[in-house]
């Protein structure tokens, strides 16, 4: 049996007590300022974000990937990488959310750049944290990229499918993502089917811009959600989604 590691105790000690995660999701390609980027983070560190995400799926090097990580430093919560490729994996990092995406075409996304990334995350003693990657809906650069066959929106029985094999190959979460950007997230019926009929621990991101769809998504089922967009583009929006997820939780 895999004994859990530190980051991944604190977020399984967070769902134990009923406490929804907000990971914040930061893009290094788009940070042109880290000066700019420590205020930002304070801001959302503040509100209460449990974790920081860093990770994109273009233009993003390792020397600005331990950049980015180094101004995170001063906060005590996880830093996680979401990885794009084998590119972005940086030892001063406490975790990575070691990824496959379930639905893509190339076996590179599926297994490939897994096997390749297996011997440097051991290495560098990064704590993995298995997980399913499936692309919903939109899907956006992640779909391309990814080249993923995009689950509906409106098909949440497909999602269970995927949901149950992730569970039984032993992953720890599903990413349910429906693209950075995207003009509709996740619909909160697929999450509360699929937590229905699966045990395995739901993260959902992509076009969450308001309280209202967080908190409906936690509602639903989802253990965790992610934003990015709109931390760049309105970080007050996005401390109003953290601190409704918090509501939600004092309250129930």
């Amino acid at each position: 049996m895999r004994i859990k590691g530190k980051t991944a105790s604190y977020l399984q000690k967070l769902i134990d007590e009923g406490q929804p995660i907000h990971f914040s999701l930061i893009d290094p390609d788009k940070v042109k300022d880290l000066e700019g980027l420590g205020r930002v983070a304070s801001s959302l560190y503040r509100a209460g974000t449990s974790a920081f995400l860093i990770g994109g799926t273009l233009g993003v090097s390792k020397e600005k990937l331990d950049g980015i990580i180094h101004v995170l430093q001063d906060f005590r919560i996880p830093k996680i990488i979401f990885p794009s490729n084998i590119n972005l994996i940086s030892e001063k990092a406490d975790a990575i959310l070691f990824m496959s995406l379930l639905n893509s075409d190339d076996l590179y996304y599926v297994i490939g750049a897994q096997v390749s990334a297996s011997i440097i995350v051991k290495t560098i003693g990064l704590e993995p944290i298995p997980t399913g990657y499936l692309i919903v809906g939109h899907g956006g650069t992640a779909a391309h990229i990814g080249r993923a066959r995009v689950v509906p929106y409106d098909n949440p029985e497909l999602a269970v499918a995927y949901a149950l094999a992730a569970e039984y190959m032993g992953m720890e979460y599903l990413y349910l993502e429906a693209g950075s950007g995207a003009p509709e997230t996740v619909r909160p019926e697929m999450v509360k089917f699929v937590s229905k009929y699966s045990n395995i621990n739901l993260i959902v991101g992509g076009g969450i811009r308001t309280p209202e769809r967080a908190v409906e998504l936690v509602r639903a089922g989802a253990k965790a959600i992610v934003t990015g967009n709109v931390i760049e583009s309105d970080i007050e929006r996005a401390i109003k989604i953290i601190e409704a997820m918090q509501r939600v939780y004092k309250i129930e």
